[in-house]
Parts: C-alpha cells; sequence; structure tokens
C-alpha cells in the first residue's frame, strides 16, 4: 500500500483510511454529508495525490498525444486544459484524462491512479514518434481546493489573480510560498475552486497555509467519499464505474470529447458508431421513491425484465432523493422515460434525467 505525502497528515486529522487504487487514503473526516455540503457552500481541501501525472515533450509530443487520444489536442494553447480519453482499439476506454498545454512542447496528462501503469505502457506502446516520456506520478502531490469560497479564501496565498483563471485554465506560478506551482481550475465537483501540483517535498507547507488561509472560510478537509457523491450529482464519469475497457466514449455520452477532424486510435470505428447511433446510452436518473440505487444493481422495465445496470449511484446530500447513471437501450434513453430500479426484492420507479443533477 502506497502512502501520499500527506498521510501521516490525514491520520492526525482523524480520518478514515482506505485502500484506494493502491494507496492509503482518507475516505471521510466528519461525515460524508457535512463535508459535500462544506464543498458546495464553502470551501473544502482534498489530497488527491494518487492521480497519475506524465510529461510528454519534444517536437513530437503533439503527434503521439493526437494518435492516442480523443480530443483535439492541437486546439490547445500554453495554459491550457482539455478533458479527453484514450480509446482502445476494440471500441472501449483505456482511460479518461486532462491534457495541459504546460510550453510549447511539453504536455502534462494526467490519469486515474488505478491505470497508471496500464496508461503508461499503452501510450509508450504507441510512441514510434519518438516523444519524450516521463513518469512524474512518484514526485508530485495533487490538492483539489473545491467551492464558492476559494477563489477568496485562496487568493493572498499568491500574486497571481485567482478569479481571472477561467474553467479549464491554468497558470504556473507562486502559491503557498512555493515557486512554479500549477494553479488549475480544473475541478471534479462543479462547485468552483482549483487543483494545486507541486512536489511531494512542498506539498506540506502548501497543506498547512491552504488551512490557515481557508480558516476564516470554514475550510475543511474532505475525503474520497464526497468527491463521489458531488461529481455524481454533476453527472461526471468515474473510470472504472460508468466507463471502462468495455463502454465506448459514445455510448457514455463523451462524443464531445471524440474529433473525428484527425485521426487517432480507432476513430474510424468510433464515428461509424456515433453516425450509426449505439444501441446503448448512460444515462442519468433520479429515484421517484425512497431508494437508495448501488453500484451493480439492475435495472429494470414496468414488467421486472432486466434492461441494464446501475453504474453510479447514491442518495444525493444536495437534493435529499436517489440519483444515479447507467446503462440502457436507447429506447429507454430519452429524458422523461420511466425505468425501475431493483433495490433487494424491491423494483422502485426512477425518471431518466438529464444531469447535472444539482444545478447550482
Amino acid at each position: 500500500m502506497k502512502n501520499t505525502a500527506l498521510t501521516s497528515t490525514h491520520e492526525a486529522l482523524g480520518a478514515k483510511m482506505v485502500p484506494f487504487a493502491g494507496y492509503n487514503m482518507p475516505v471521510q473526516y466528519e461525515g460524508v454529508n457535512i463535508e459535500h455540503e462544506t464543498v458546495r457552500n464553502g470551501v473544502g481541501v482534498f489530497d488527491v495525490s494518487h492521480m497519475g501525472e506524465f510529461l510528454i515533450e519534444g517536437e513530437h509530443a503533439l503527434d503521439l498525444i493526437q494518435k492516442v487520444s480523443s480530443n483535439d489536442a492541437s486546439k490547445l494553447s500554453v495554459g491550457k486544459a482539455q478533458y479527453s480519453c484514450l480509446p482502445n482499439d476494440t471500441g472501449g476506454i483505456v482511460d479518461d484524462l486532462i491534457i495541459y498545454r504546460v510550453k510549447e512542447e511539453t504536455y502534462l496528462l494526467v490519469v486515474n491512479a488505478s491505470n497508471i501503469e496500464k496508461d503508461w505502457n499503452w501510450i509508450s506502446s504507441h510512441n514510434d514518434v519518438g516523444a519524450e516520456m516521463k513518469d512524474i506520478s512518484e514526485d508530485y502531490s495533487l490538492l483539489a481546493i473545491q467551492g464558492p469560497k476559494a477563489v477568496e479564501a485562496m487568493q493572498s496565498l499568491s500574486s497571481h489573480d485567482l478569479s481571472e483563471i477561467k474553467f479549464y485554465n491554468f497558470v504556473v506560478g507562486d502559491f503557498a510560498g512555493i515557486d512554479y506551482v500549477i494553479i488549475s481550475a480544473t475541478g471534479y465537483t462543479g462547485s468552483g475552486g482549483f487543483e494545486i501540483y507541486c512536489k511531494n517535498s512542498d506539498v506540506k507547507q502548501v497543506w498547512d497555509r491552504v488551512m490557515e488561509a481557508g480558516a476564516d472560510y470554514g475550510i475543511k478537509p474532505i475525503g474520497l467519499a464526497a468527491r463521489d457523491t458531488l461529481r455524481l450529482e454533476m453527472g461526471y464519469c468515474l473510470y472504472g464505474n460508468d466507463i471502462d475497457e468495455t463502454t465506448s466514449p459514445i455510448e457514455a455520452g463523451l462524443g464531445w470529447i471524440c474529433k473525428f477532424s484527425k485521426p487517432f486510435i480507432n476513430s474510424e470505428a468510433l464515428e461509424d458508431e456515433k453516425r450509426r447511433t449505439p444501441e446503448q446510452k448512460l444515462v442519468g436518473f433520479i429515484m421517484d421513491d425512497r431508494g437508495i440505487p448501488r453500484q451493480g444493481y439492475d435495472i429494470v422495465d414496468s414488467n421486472g425484465n432486466e434492461v441494464g445496470r446501475v453504474t453510479s449511484g447514491t442518495m444525493s446530500p444536495s437534493l435529499g432523493v436517489g440519483i444515479g447513471m447507467g446503462y440502457v437501450p436507447k429506447v429507454f434513453s430519452d429524458e422523461g422515460s420511466k425505468i425501475y430500479i431493483q433495490v433487494r426484492k424491491k423494483r422502485i420507479p426512477a425518471t431518466v434525467t438529464r444531469p447535472p443533477f444539482y444545478k447550482g
């Protein structure tokens, strides 16, 4: 089990620690609902240093990225980031990721913790253009400072005007007394804020300064459980739940990150799938009656016939109702369609709803 540079800090704060993607990670501190509401209404900080980071550099860096990723990274200028995925060659997804253009010929790829080795091997196997690759995952930490008060609470820690960093933009500069930190507006909660990339040797100072600066704003440490409820209220996909090696980006509603103006791995087949319209789709739904949908629960029709499966589900802390996502046949995918979730022996009605569930 790997630790992040802040593991002892979390333990000292009384966090409940659990194994996650090979790391010892804080799942909660005070409780999921309290932490969830802290981010929705104020400001909270997550340690997500388990995420992976690759540098792709050199004159052929863009060539490699364009080949392995579905989005069009040529549209990125320095200081901009892009959500994308790595398609496999059988119609599924190796991983989803964020691509940052740090310099003219330097790109940072941020990948899911559970997929670091797999992604590295996949990208390496397609690097026939001579791009320079470095896995810096073990050397860097990542903090997500999220919530509507994040900008105001953190402004004293940087000479940059944090309010001017637009969504999916970033700056490299000073933060919390450390130079050359990436300050990125690429959150996963839907409530605004920043993600801070720094070296492991600097992260304790950054964490302490963040907690000090946020004290007057009610800042709290937030665990992975609230991160999951926050992202689900926004309808954001989680790799391993809602997308994986067997689900296509088209089925998952990620056609918007598949730019067929350029060739990439399996692009012809995915473009054909998009043209034909997939037979199943990932949909969001809200429970009509009391009941909490959980990953793996069956989705059935009015006669009890299995038509799909829940990929993510929870009791929404913001809405007070059960929400979830799952794959269903096209006939059940229109907004307002009625489906049923098999919760143990009960068949509970739900309504297909286009995310985000939380409107802010």
